[in-house]
């Protein structure tokens, strides 16, 4: 079966500092909950070799679909913090809150719960702070909780100095269980195994890529790969399958393992522009999103590769309007069966109050060898319609989602960051069987 495949822009958001990381809140009933992070490199004033400071702003936001006389992101938060590198959501309730987790410039790992406030507002309130090392920059964090279970709630961090370390998480405390050197360098990215949470993996600006095994120790890796040629800054262990695991470089590659089997990749997918980041979807197990930094944000499908067929996964949706380095990037699980929300029509703009959640802005755009079909506003705040951009895209035959799939429309909410134009975008994906009556929303 042939598909046509759409990206649409809902919104941009103006985030001031450089943005570089993203995340929707996986914990119901707040799949509405989106927390964006900034990096912001302060140069010392006077002498040359003055030491230079890294600040940052934690943004929580709301996404109302209801109506469609205004934006649906709405900021109910910001908060001056150190410069964060990474943001992650722990995948179930801890004591019935969310639990957000933060790796920050200053090398400490904060945890903040999102509460109800005292103005009646969901806000983030700080829980927990634990230095992972003095002098050094925590770079990631991931939880073990990715396949929603809540009998062992732990954190692993990587960070500037090339280590590892892994945290418990009890009665709103962090302890640290081990701390190890993994890397040479940077050890950009350390994730989980979400089926065997004793395995961690971490990849560092040595090219390594490496395996732990918290039951014997980290004193040796149980595997280390060489098979990315740069630095490994992106591993996700995918919730539907056991043993899948993906992992992407500067390299511009996206590799496919089976844990079992760490010698060879299953599969290698070439995306450019270095890949920062890497999700599966929070429910069809095929689907991969990739923030490729020079080179925009990509969803691959990657069944065929995961059943033993080989080759490169087939990219079946882009977004291509960020105009900077893509960094963050990350699934909504709020479902879009209704017609995506239409663009007001544009008012003057209002003088924005502190925290007030201004900074919207409509995007002009313009790229000849886009591939995908993206729907943009013009001067008046409508949006073009489709065909204007660029053609009308048919993902490749054969390909179905997942294996219950029926052929019906679907659409997911995604949301994305790039870094020195310091933008925030919220967009939907729409994905169509070509058989399917095509039936445009009324705006």
């Amino acid at each position: 079966m042939a598909w046509k495949s759409r990206t649409r822009n809902l919104q941009v958001f103006d985030t001031e500092l450089s943005a570089d990381t993203v995340e929707w809140c996986p914990v119901s009933p707040s799949h509405d909950i989106l927390v964006c992070g900034t990096y912001q490199l302060q140069k010392g004033a006077g002498e040359a070799d003055a030491t230079p400071s890294r600040t940052g702003r934690l943004y929580l936001f709301e996404f109302r679909r209801e109506g469609s006389t205004g934006p649906p992101l709405t900021e109910l938060q910001r908060a001056d913090t150190p410069a964060v590198l990474d943001l992650k959501w722990c995948h179930v309730p801890v004591s019935g809150e969310a639990v957000l987790g933060m790796a920050a410039a200053t090398g400490e790992l904060r945890l903040y719960t999102l509460s109800d406030s005292q103005e009646g507002g969901r806000g983030l309130h700080t829980l927990s702070s634990l230095e992972v090392g003095a002098e050094r920059l925590a770079l990631s964090l991931d939880w073990s909780t990715g396949r929603m279970d809540s009998s062992d709630v732990r954190v692993v961090c990587s960070d500037s100095a090339g280590c590892v370390s892994v945290f418990s998480l009890a009665e709103g405390a962090l302890m640290a269980l081990s701390q190890w050197k993994a890397h040479d360098f940077e050890a950009w990215i350390s994730a989980f195994s979400y089926w065997d949470t004793q395995l961690v993996y971490s990849g560092g600006d040595d090219c390594k890529l490496k395996g732990w095994d918290l039951r014997v120790g980290p004193s040796c890796p149980t595997f280390t790969s060489k098979r990315h040629s740069m630095g490994v800054c992106s591993i996700h262990s995918n919730p539907h399958r056991e043993h899948v695991l993906a992992t992407g470089s500067y390299d511009e590659q996206v590799l496919l393992w089976d844990g079992r089997n760490m010698r060879q990749p299953l599969s290698e997918s070439p995306l450019g522009g270095g890949v920062w980041r890497l999700k599966w979807h929070p429910t069809r197990q095929h689907l991969l999103l990739a923030a490729c930094m020079h080179n925009d944000f990509h969803v691959l499908h990657c069944q065929q590769a995961l059943e033993g067929s080989g080759g490169a996964c087939p990219v079946v949706a882009s977004y291509i309007l960020h105009n900077s380095l893509a960094y963050g990037a990350d699934w909504s699980q709020l479902s879009l069966e209704e017609p995506a929300p239409c663009s007001p029509p544009a008012a003057e703009p209002k003088e924005s109050l502190p925290g007030s959640g201004g900074g919207h802005l409509r995007i002009q755009y313009e790229s000849p060898t886009a591939s995908f079909d993206t729907s943009l506003e013009d001067d008046t705040g409508r949006y073009i319609p489709e065909g204007t951009v660029a053609p009308s895209a048919t993902g490749p035959a054969g390909l179905a989602l997942d294996s219950d799939e029926d052929g019906a429309p679907l659409s997911w909410l995604l949301a994305s960051c790039s870094f020195y134009d310091h933008m925030l975008h919220v967009w939907r994906w729409d994905w169509t069987p070509e058989e399917a009556p095509q039936v445009p929303p009324q705006c």
